[in-house]
């Protein structure tokens, strides 16, 4: 259901804050409470840039279920799919069948990200087939099309750092073109997380 009257979708990607169940990196060294912690500074931080937002509408996606008091003016789903790669698609899918024309993927792991550049995310794919947010460990933290393309989710490695570059790869074989936004860091580990103190528990 759209509530604005904008053709232009973010979709966000949530775990459910779960004690040993996020951040499980930063938890092998920091403890599951540290990791905890951590993630929930973090998507109180995407929650806070993006839920205002006046130039496009807002599909949030739970890992497991719903969170009434996140985002509570906005539509909320649970992910669809056996692998990250399917439950982004899957959303894409509904985006598109709900007559949004420009879709953008965000996750909640990156402390970088800011509302002006959503925005300019949005500007950048209305002259271009893709954008594309590369991240400094070799995936992306932002990803948007106009049109549903299942190659781009499918046969990757989630979770490593050959995301991004075979996700580039998947957009030339279309001969289609791709915006590139700066590249940002994600807060994946103990070391990630000394760039960004207030973060920290």
């Amino acid at each position: 259901m759209k509530i604005t009257n904008t053709d232009k979708l973010l979709l966000i990607f949530v775990k459910n804050i779960l004690l040993g169940k996020v951040k499980t990196r930063i938890a092998k060294t920091k403890g599951d409470i540290y990791a905890f912690d951590v993630y929930k500074k973090l998507v109180d931080y995407t929650q806070k840039i993006t839920e205002s937002a006046a130039n496009f509408s807002i599909h949030v996606y739970f890992s497991d279920i719903v969170i009434p008091n996140k985002w509570d003016k906005h539509d909320k789903f649970v992910q669809q799919g056996n692998d990250l790669g399917e439950r982004m698609m899957n959303a894409f899918k509904t985006g598109f069948e709900n007559d949004f024309n420009e879709i953008i993927v965000i996750g909640s792991d990156c402390p970088e990200i800011t509302t002006e550049l959503i925005d300019d995310a949005f500007d950048q794919l209305s002259k271009n087939d893709f954008v594309i947010g590369p991240a400094k460990d070799g995936g992306y933290y932002l990803l948007g099309m106009k049109n549903l393309q299942p190659s781009l989710f499918q046969n990757k490695n989630w979770s490593t750092d050959q995301v991004l570059s075979s996700t580039l790869d998947a957009i030339q074989n279309l001969n289609l073109s791709v915006s590139h936004l700066k590249t940002l860091s994600d807060i994946d580990t103990e070391e990630d997380l000394k760039n960004f103190p207030e973060f920290m528990p």
